[in-house]
């Protein structure tokens, strides 16, 4: 299984001039053969293959002599990268190409010929480019790495993507199988009542803070002038930062229930289409579902537990967890997202509502399962012969899978802790 490792990067004043002359022929180069193979696509009804390509590299660095600056192996990787997006384009797994732009993140790849050299913090690149200091924040994979990608935000930070192709050992899960509904007021609720938010104030806080800033830049009329660009880049990085703040609250709550849990439920949501509320557009775009699902779904392959997707018309939030028959004053016409405690006339209980849709999640996925391996058992078995069948203990050892570095400094971002509040599971619930 492929895996990256991100880590920041320092170059000199020189690298960083370097970088910049290889970011634009590399972007120079990516759209003159994305035009050229669209012009010979509309002229022969055939594109130009990544041979063909390579063939035209020798006469364009004679006729364009700064196109030789950067490295060669450079060059050839922006051909290969064109001649794989063409081929997903065909098979239907994205769109059609589209022109690089000067504005925003730049990116090149070296796919061999890079020295790690992690104890002296610094990694060695080929041609003029040399040795750039490198923060390791962890332990490297003992496995091969194959491409090395330098990339710049509009920030203006640096940073190096190392891709490894490691085989990972199965983890044993503590748990057998959680259902986890997303929501608004709560990022994400499990069906064992937890219930975890984003770092809301910290988040308002610097929002208010880019809102600021993007009304200095809107004065700034010039946009040839100094202090529009001070302005531009100090909106990008109040930008990066909130990137940074979601995306670690992400990736740490991914990976506490991926490798926790032996089959994690979800439900598979259309974010493209629910942005199109002009009322909670923003609310949902800000939440980052779609990285959380993706984050969770390569994290369970890589402990080797089950990540399962549930219909997206699914009712899980009108039918009852105990008697899987719909509630009356959530169906349709008469649902509001202000009751989140409900009262169900079938099973004479009161409900929280999303802990109540994760529960029908986790339930549903299971029966889909259960249904793909054609296991008879009762429902009080299935997740116990789901286990069995899936090759995995319901016990584990706990702790930390990552390789661990001495000196390495604690983060001071918060952990994914769930806030109960508010939970029928919990001993105290919240007014």
């Amino acid at each position: 299984m492929y895996r990256a490792i991100k880590v920041r990067i320092y170059p000199t004043d020189e690298q960083e001039s370097y970088l910049a002359q290889c970011f634009g022929n590399t972007r120079w180069l990516w759209n003159y053969m994305l035009n050229a193979t669209t012009t010979a696509y509309k002229e022969t009804g055939k594109g130009l293959s990544k041979a063909a390509m390579d063939k035209l590299l020798p006469a364009l660095k004679k006729e364009y002599e700064w196109l030789g600056l950067a490295y060669s192996q450079v060059l050839q990787r922006v051909t290969f990268n064109l001649s794989s997006a063409f081929v997903n384009f065909f098979e239907g797994r994205a769109k059609y190409p589209n022109f690089k732009s000067k504005h925003g993140k730049q990116s090149i790849q070296y796919p061999q010929n890079v020295k790690l050299m992690p104890q002296d913090s610094f990694i060695k690149f080929p041609g003029n480019l040399g040795i750039v200091k490198t923060v390791f924040h962890k332990g490297l994979p003992d496995a091969k790495f194959t491409t090395v990608s330098i990339s710049k935000n509009a920030d203006g930070r640096y940073y190096a993507s190392i891709l490894f192709n490691q085989e990972d050992e199965p983890i044993a899960a503590i748990n057998e199988a959680i259902g986890v509904d997303l929501g608004l007021k709560n990022f994400a609720i499990t069906s064992d009542g937890s219930k975890y938010d984003l770092p809301k104030k910290l988040l308002a806080k610097l929002e208010r803070n880019r809102k600021r800033k993007q009304k200095k830049l809107a004065r700034k009329k010039d946009k040839t002038s100094n202090k529009r660009q001070k302005a531009r880049c100090l909106v990008a990085k109040i930008s990066g930062k909130i990137s940074r703040v979601r995306e670690d609250f992400l990736h740490k709550l991914s990976r506490k229930i991926a490798y926790e849990n032996q089959v994690i439920c979800v439900e598979d949501l259309a974010v493209k289409n629910m942005v199109k509320n002009p009322n909670l557009a923003k609310a949902i775009s800000d939440q980052g579902w779609g990285m959380f699902l993706t984050m969770l779904k390569y994290k369970a392959e890589r402990f080797g537990h089950t990540y399962q997707e549930i219909n997206r018309f699914f009712p899980s939030s009108q039918l009852c967890s105990e008697t899987l028959l719909p509630i009356p004053m959530l169906q349709k016409g008469y649902d509001s997202l202000k009751i989140r405690f409900i009262d169900c006339p079938h099973c004479q209980k009161q409900h929280d509502r999303d802990i109540n849709a994760a529960i029908n999640i986790k339930n549903e996925a299971l029966r889909l399962l259960v249904s793909q391996y054609g296991l008879g058992v009762s429902p009080n078995e299935v997740t116990g012969e789901l286990v069995r069948v899936l090759g995995t203990s319901t016990s584990a050892q706990g702790g930390d899978v990552r390789p661990k570095t001495s000196g390495r400094k604690k983060s001071t971002k918060s952990e994914a802790i769930p806030n109960d509040l508010g939970s029928l599971h919990s001993p105290v619930r919240g007014v």
